[in-house]
């Protein structure tokens, strides 16, 4: 078996955290010294646009005037993305996010009441009776999904990344949800509980899609005898280099069952796959989320990416920007330097219906940039992402 891709940069890193000494760089990284703080770029280095939601559709005419008479939110679901292999091809987006529902033994969620509502009849997917984590918004009520299973939606980014090996990190962000109580009352399903088993099948799952090499996992990033987050603090996320062609894997889950689960027994995620939604100061901290980048929150957000974090941020909300038009979030994220800025628009014309032309994309026509707070001098965001240019 071929040694794993970042091995080298562990050890590498491990001696120079250690010693203090600046090692000579190894040919794969050619003019890049492994030090932290030196002129070479790592994964964290890169800023790039991803969508919220990225598997939701719009419900049908019936099921929309159900919606309008049950939730006086229903404008908010008023939202569809294309398919992920467009989204990564034509939009140049490289995030996702997947909400995720337990099934394990299959069969849970096939007739939402919305539907039942509706006068109609199951949802006539095959997957949504297989055992497996289903992809889905409200499972009784915003199910619309352009692929219902996890495994489904991995395999096309899998695709993408086999067919296209020069694209930075995607970034698959995963929230960890269960059925609505007040659904559940009206006799909608209820879903299992996130408990270890049921997530140790979601990191399953993910391994039956991606190979150890095609994945970023903590595993990867961890220093000998560090925590998680001290190595990400003294520069050991991997060289770009290492990581270009590769999956990085988050859970949006700030707090919870979910999370706790996830990291019992593994305070610095020691085996798992997903980096968890932490703050500084835990021994899980690699990852953080600031969703709004306006104000102070623009500094507290560049004093943790220059810290060595990757953060994720919004660059709009339902449906403010899209009615007004308005960048000034957008900017501001751009400017914190978050690595993640996540859109319902990332596309021309996706906001038109709401009256306005806005569109957050990365500046330059890049699929990712030079982070404008922490690259180094050497960082070239024309050779980033490595794929012939689409218009844009």
């Amino acid at each position: 078996m071929p040694p794993h891709r970042f091995r080298t940069h562990l050890t590498v890193a491990a001696v120079a955290a250690t010693t203090g000494l600046l090692l000579a760089p190894t040919p794969g990284d050619a003019h890049q010294s492994p030090r932290a703080g030196s002129e070479v770029v790592r994964l964290n280095h890169i800023q790039a646009v991803g969508t919220h939601n990225s598997y939701h559709r719009e419900l049908t005419d019936e099921e929309k005037a159900v919606q309008q008479r049950t939730d006086r939110n229903w404008w908010n679901l008023a939202y569809s993305h294309a398919s992920i292999p467009d989204q990564l091809t034509e939009q140049a987006v490289r995030s996702i996010e997947l909400d995720l529902f337990p099934d394990p033994e299959g069969g849970l969620y096939p007739q939402p009441l919305v539907r039942t509502e509706a006068g109609l009849g199951p949802i006539e997917d095959p997957a949504m009776r297989r055992p497996g984590t289903k992809v889905l918004h409200w499972a009784d009520h915003d199910y619309g999904t352009s692929c219902a299973t996890l495994v489904t939606c991995l395999r096309q980014v899998r695709d993408f990344s086999e067919a296209n090996p020069g694209h930075v990190p995607i970034v698959v962000m995963l929230e960890f949800k269960r059925t609505d109580p007040a659904k559940e009352a009206l006799g909608g399903p209820k879903s299992p509980p996130w408990n270890e088993a049921n997530l140790d099948a979601v990191d399953a799952e993910i391994r039956s899609v991606f190979g150890e090499d095609d994945m970023i996992t903590p595993d990867d990033v961890r220093l000998p005898g560090r925590t998680l987050e001290e190595s990400v603090l003294s520069g050991g996320w991997p060289t770009l280099r290492q990581a270009r062609g590769t999956v990085l894997f988050l859970m949006d889950n700030n707090r919870g069952p979910a999370r706790d689960n996830y990291l019992r027994g593994r305070p610095s995620l020691e085996g798992r796959v997903l980096f968890t939604n932490s703050n500084p100061g835990q021994p899980d901290a690699a990852y953080v989320q600031r969703n709004d980048p306006t104000g102070s929150h623009e500094n507290e957000i560049r004093a943790l990416v220059r810290a060595g974090y990757l953060v994720r941020t919004r660059a709009d909300v339902p449906f403010s920007e899209a009615r007004s038009g308005d960048t000034s979030r957008l900017e501001a994220a751009l400017a914190s330097g978050a690595q993640i800025i996540s859109t319902d628009f990332p596309a021309v014309g996706l906001a038109a219906r709401h009256g306005s032309d806005y569109v957050a994309r990365v500046p330059g026509g890049t699929p990712a940039r030079c982070d404008p707070v922490n690259a180094p001098r050497s960082c070239d965001s024309e050779h980033l992402d490595r794929l012939p240019t689409r218009p844009r």
